[in-house]
C-alpha cells in the first residue's frame, strides 16, 4: 500500500512540474523569415535609429548646423526622378539656409518614396511629404525644426520655380516647413513676401504640368499616388 501511495504522489509532482515548465515557455511562434526581411529592411535604410542618435535638428541648432553644412557642401543642381519625368532644379545660392536644407535631405535619402500629395492644374505641384510612416520615421531621425522665410532676395513666384510652405502648426512667422516644397506652374505674386522661393526648374517643366493634370479628389490629392523615388544630387 506504501508503495502504491508513493507511485502516485510522484506522478502527480511530475505532472506538476512538466505544466510549470509550458507556462514558462513563450506562447507566441515567431516568423524567421519576417525577422531577417526587418532586418535587411534596416540595414538598406538610409535614415536608420542607430545613426542619428547622436545628432538631432532642432529649433536651436538647425540654423547654426546648415550654416556650417553651407561651407563644405556647395551642390546647387539636384534631380527629382518620378515615374513621369526628371525635373532638374537649380537651388539659388541667395538662400543659402534652404539650399543646404534641401541638399542635406537629398543626401540623407529623405525625399526617397515621398509624394505630390497636392497638385492643381495651372497652379502648383507640391510634394516632400506622405501619407506613408516610414516617411514619417525619416523624419523623427532627422529632427524637428523650421528655417526661416528669407523673400527678400528679388525673386517672384513665377512659372518654374521651387518654393517653400510655411509649415502648418501655429506659426505666426510663417517659417518654413523644411521637408516640403511646392513648384509653381504660372505667375502668383500674391505669394511673393509669404513663402521662401530658393530655386527653379531647369529642365523637366513639362513633367511637372502632366502631374498636374492628373484626376484628383476634393482636397487636391491624386486619386493614384505620385511618388517622387529619389532626389539625386548632381555636379
Amino acid at each position: 500500500m506504501r508503495f502504491f501511495i508513493m507511485i502516485v504522489l510522484c506522478l502527480v509532482i511530475f505532472n506538476c512540474e512538466d505544466k510549470q515548465s509550458q507556462k514558462k515557455m513563450p506562447t507566441q511562434v515567431i516568423d524567421s523569415t519576417q525577422i531577417k526581411k526587418e532586418t535587411i529592411a534596416l540595414k538598406t535604410d538610409t535614415i536608420t535609429e542607430g545613426n542619428q542618435k547622436e545628432f538631432l535638428l532642432n529649433k536651436d541648432n538647425a540654423m547654426e548646423f546648415f550654416l556650417e553644412y553651407d561651407k563644405k557642401h556647395k551642390e546647387n543642381k539636384v534631380r527629382i526622378v518620378t515615374d513621369y519625368g526628371n525635373i532638374d532644379i537649380l537651388l539659388f545660392n541667395e538662400t543659402k539656409f534652404h539650399r543646404s536644407n534641401f541638399i542635406y535631405l537629398a543626401k540623407k535619402g529623405y525625399f526617397n518614396d515621398t509624394q505630390f500629395y497636392r497638385v492643381i492644374e495651372n497652379y502648383i505641384i507640391q510634394g516632400g511629404s506622405t501619407d506613408n510612416r516610414e516617411v514619417m520615421r525619416k523624419r523623427r531621425y532627422i529632427g524637428k525644426y523650421l528655417l526661416p522665410t528669407d523673400t527678400k532676395r528679388g525673386f517672384h513666384h513665377d512659372r518654374g520655380v521651387i518654393s517653400m510652405p510655411s509649415s502648418d502648426i501655429e506659426n505666426p512667422y510663417k517659417l518654413a516647413s523644411p521637408y516640403e516644397f511646392f513648384i509653381m506652374l504660372r505667375d502668383v505674386h500674391e505669394l511673393d513676401g509669404d513663402y521662401t522661393i530658393f530655386g527653379k526648374v531647369t529642365s523637366g517643366l513639362e513633367v511637372a504640368d502632366k502631374i498636374a493634370n492628373v484626376d484628383t479628389d476634393g482636397s487636391d490629392w491624386p486619386l493614384k499616388n505620385i511618388y517622387i523615388r529619389r532626389v539625386e544630387v548632381l555636379d
